[in-house]
């Protein structure tokens, strides 16, 4: 297929794009960031520059590519350290989400695109009531903390955008992102011991490699239904599990562990929503209809892999490991 992926150069969208090229697509990336254009050439792949909350430049970019199918990934990583303000950090991602898939989907409709896939997320979006992970068919929480409602109502946005056009709309939601490009600032926050348990440390999150993520956006192209699809590992755990093994991995000190209503002053309502109050996801939907395995089906083997490839964080864990041993 002649394929558009919007947002071709993120921390989904590169590995995205080489996988298309490697099942033998025609892609065409759209990045906001001229200096990544040439990175993407070289895998094989035609670059388009656009701005996503530009609707001519959408539908120039469209009009370009001529796309059988457009897959939008378009999110900004921006602010995401003040996850106090949690709405705030995500205020571009959520114009994204809301502006740039009415820009993506009008333009889709003008271009005659037959299908279309969106990024989404599951985890605190979805219910706190039910059991163990939570299915596709689950609504989303009726009463989210005060600072993520206006993050999940551009996320409810986005999802009934691409279900109810005219054409085959697939939402994969993935777990939390790690891997090259997605994760960084999250594990420098360990080494620096910034990320304590909060309370009982009983959220569960789901988590999911970039490269899973983009083989099962893969498989949803080629072969998905319309509907929403968890793409998350096999493993979901509670913040409790992977903040010390992660802490342990990089080579950091043992993680604090802060009563939740320190952690309200410390980091807001949110974080320590996340850390204690989350479920996480199952991914049996993806596995049966789109015919998909994560190939990091534990995060504990994702995480050590991720580690080891990224040269930063082997030195800083030789470095840490030398400062303990010296103290």
């Amino acid at each position: 297929m002649r394929v558009l992926v919007a947002g071709g150069t993120g921390a989904v969208g590169a590995p995205l794009v080489r996988q298309l090229i490697e099942r033998g697509h025609d892609v065409t990336a759209t990045t906001r960031h001229p200096e990544r254009a040439d990175h993407i050439r070289r895998r094989g792949a035609a670059v388009v520059q656009m701005d996503g909350l530009d609707a001519a430049s959408v539908g120039e970019a469209v009009a370009r590519a001529e796309p059988d199918a457009i897959i939008h990934q378009m999110t900004s990583l921006a602010g995401m350290s003040d996850l106090r303000h949690f709405d705030r950090a995500f205020q571009t991602t959520n114009a994204l989400r809301t502006t740039g898939t009415r820009h993506l989907l009008a333009a889709a409709d003008a271009a005659g695109v037959k299908r279309f896939l969106a990024q989404s997320y599951t985890g605190w979006p979805i219910t706190r009531a039910g059991e163990g992970p939570s299915t596709e068919s689950e609504p989303f929480d009726d009463h989210p903390v005060h600072s993520q409602r206006e993050t999940l109502a551009a996320i409810r946005v986005l999802e009934q955008s691409v279900l109810g056009a005219p054409l085959t709309g697939i939402v994969l939601r993935y777990g939390s992102l790690y891997g090259a490009g997605a994760w960084d600032p999250l594990v420098e926050m360990v080494r620096k011991r910034m990320l304590p348990v909060i309370g009982d440390g009983a959220g569960v999150w789901s988590w999911t490699h970039v490269d899973d993520a983009a083989s099962a956006t893969v498989a949803a192209l080629e072969r998905g239904e319309p509907g929403v699809y968890n793409v998350v590992d096999d493993e979901p755990a509670p913040a409790a599990e992977w903040i010390p093994y992660l802490a342990e991995l990089a080579g950091a000190k043992k993680p604090l562990h802060v009563p939740a209503w320190l952690g309200r002053l410390l980091a807001g309502e949110a974080v320590v929503h996340m850390m204690t109050k989350v479920r996480g996801a199952s991914n049996e939907k993806a596995k049966w209809v789109l015919d998909w395995r994560p190939r990091w089906a534990s995060w504990r083997d994702g995480f050590r892999h991720s580690l080891e490839a990224t040269p930063s964080f082997t030195a800083g864990h030789a470095a840490a490991r030398r400062n303990g041993a010296a103290a």
